[in-house]
């Protein structure tokens, strides 16, 4: 095919640490919306901003990052037309109250939370597709970050209603050890993984005892495979302590109760030996414990004794719209890396929890932020952006799931299916129909199971630069078939308005007037097999960088 151009480690971090960074913060205002104070902070962030910032990106720079980050695709030719043409002043923050409104709202949350909490795990002891149900409903419902975190620490899997939530316990064995790691740096901001060891070599504000305190709370569970319907659920012993030794201490043994980080030891009832069960325990058998501490774990993250919860909660959904946290990366929250801006991130902590966690409340004050519309462009060739400032968008790859929903897009693959589906169209049918070409993409652009993923990081391989230039999948969505991108083109005759619709189609953006002369000089060039050409137009935009990154 023939390729077109395109534009292409100090003290404890504790209570008294985040505490006092809190009580430093402002109380916000309610005269002034999040998203002023947001601007307000940034801009006042770095004595230069004015010369290195970033102009606002423009429409069409600004609603394909919009779609992407709130629908997980690119708008339609028709749509991303629709809002160019639109000359009201205030069109941007309609568009973003509308997508936030969407089905695809929650589906997209659905994707970007299930690759967040589950690192692509395969499924195990619940089904994935029940997990995922349950997210998708919860974003469905708007249901506030809090009860949603409490629900997945808190579930036994037990009740069938609540099963699915309990994926995040049960796929991974409720090994004890993976779940500190995994929910100190979840749920905490803190990254724990050497602290099972020892104090952390690098991180001086990261304790063994932290670790272990966490661990408390988890290590009497185990998966317990029930008899009667042989379903794997979550239980727990009533008795067993933890006790450590640093490797470089072995001498010396601690042990500890649940905890939080620098938080007291939870409380726990006094029972005589053999008195911890409602009945006696037997091995083998479901224990009964007259005590859980597992269960006391999701409340005493989520409550209000915890500010490292709302701290981290913000953090990380900052970085899913910037590309990075205010603390980065978002897992290394202690005194020795501070936040690029801590007094926003007090605000953005403190607002999230006064909200009662409300996150679309939440996430359409950043969107409606200068910040999250500044352009990807620096404002000259040889300037220069600390990118802790925010002074210029950060280019971020599309994950694999917005990679095959924005393919499928552009292409024409979604239009037609919808078209297919009558007066009777549903989104929820649709996506449900085209959802198997989405694992594709996964096992080809998607991060190792079990491994967190991190967005900022891109890297094509020759198995991807292959897919995308000769694999069979996209040949075959840009063949000609009724509701196509190709069939559309086909049916342009003028060939302005042919890049225009097929630059609109993919790109989201109108083509300039070199690549309008580009796409006619190239049809003509190729009168003779004009139907083969336009395939070449598509394949050349959709593998171009454009298209692979968000601008």
């Amino acid at each position: 095919m023939q390729r077109l151009s395109s534009r292409g480690c100090t003290l404890a971090l504790g209570l008294v640490f985040i505490q006092s960074a809190f009580s430093s913060a402002q109380t916000p205002s309610a005269q002034t919306p999040l998203h002023e104070r947001i601007d307000k902070q940034i801009e006042s962030g770095a004595a230069n901003f004015d010369r290195t910032a970033a102009a606002a990106a423009n429409d069409a720079e600004f609603l394909r990052r919009l779609f992407l980050d709130v629908k997980g695709v690119i708008p339609s030719a028709t749509e991303a037309r629709a809002f160019l043409e639109d000359k009201s002043l205030d069109k941007r923050q309609k568009v973003i109250d509308r997508l936030l409104a969407s089905d695809a709202y929650a589906w997209h949350m659905r994707d970007v939370f299930d690759v967040l909490l589950m690192d692509r795990r395969p499924e195990k002891n619940v089904k994935a597709a029940e997990w995922r149900e349950f997210l998708q409903s919860s974003f469905t419902a708007n249901k506030s970050y809090d009860r949603l975190v409490a629900e997945i620490l808190s579930a036994d899997g037990v009740e069938p209603k609540s099963r699915p939530a309990a994926r995040f316990l049960l796929d991974r064995n409720a090994e004890p050890h993976q779940l500190t790691r995994d929910i100190s740096r979840l749920f905490l901001g803190m990254n724990l993984h050497c602290c099972q060891c020892h104090d952390h070599p690098l991180v001086d504000a990261y304790k063994q005892e932290f670790y272990y305190g966490i661990y408390a709370f988890l290590s009497r569970s185990f998966v317990f495979t029930d008899k009667a319907n042989k379903q794997a659920v979550l239980v727990e012993k009533g008795d067993g302590d933890v006790t450590f030794q640093s490797v470089f201490m072995k001498q010396v043994t601690k042990n500890t109760g649940p905890r939080l980080p620098s938080g007291p030891v939870l409380t726990e009832p006094k029972l005589d030996k053999g008195q911890e069960y409602v009945v006696p325990y037997k091995p083998g058998e479901k224990p009964q414990p007259k005590f859980s501490r597992r269960s006391h774990l999701a409340g005493q993250i989520t409550g209000p004794e915890n500010p490292r919860f709302a701290r981290a909660a913000a953090n990380r959904l900052w970085s899913i719209y910037f590309g990075r946290g205010i603390v980065d990366p978002v897992e290394y929250d202690h005194p020795a890396n501070p936040p690029s801006h801590p007094e926003l991130l007090n605000q953005l902590a403190e607002d999230f929890a006064a909200r009662k966690y409300d996150m679309k409340a939440f996430i359409r004050e950043i969107l409606l932020s200068r910040t999250y519309q500044r352009s990807s462009e620096a404002p000259s060739a040889d300037s220069e952006s600390d990118p802790r400032t925010f002074a210029v968008a950060a280019l971020r790859p599309l994950s694999p799931e917005q990679l095959a929903w924005s393919m499928m897009q552009a292409t024409g693959l979604l239009d037609a299916e919808r078209k297919a589906q009558g007066a009777k169209v549903n989104e929820a049918a649709t996506r449900t129909k085209l959802a198997g070409n989405v694992q594709t993409f996964v096992n080809l652009f998607g991060s190792q199971p079990g491994t967190p993923t991190d967005p900022s990081q891109f890297e094509a391989t020759l198995d991807q630069t292959l897919f995308v230039s000769n694999g069979n999948l996209l040949r075959d969505w840009l063949a000609q078939r009724p509701g196509s991108l190709t069939h559309r083109l086909a049916e342009i005759k003028e060939s302005g308005s042919l890049a225009e619709e097929l630059y609109l189609s993919v790109l989201s953006r109108l083509p300039s007037a070199d690549e309008s002369k580009e796409v006619a000089d190239f049809l003509a060039r190729r009168s003779s097999d004009r139907s083969v050409a336009l395939q070449d137009l598509a394949w050349a935009l959709l593998s171009s960088a454009e298209f692979r990154f968000n601008h």
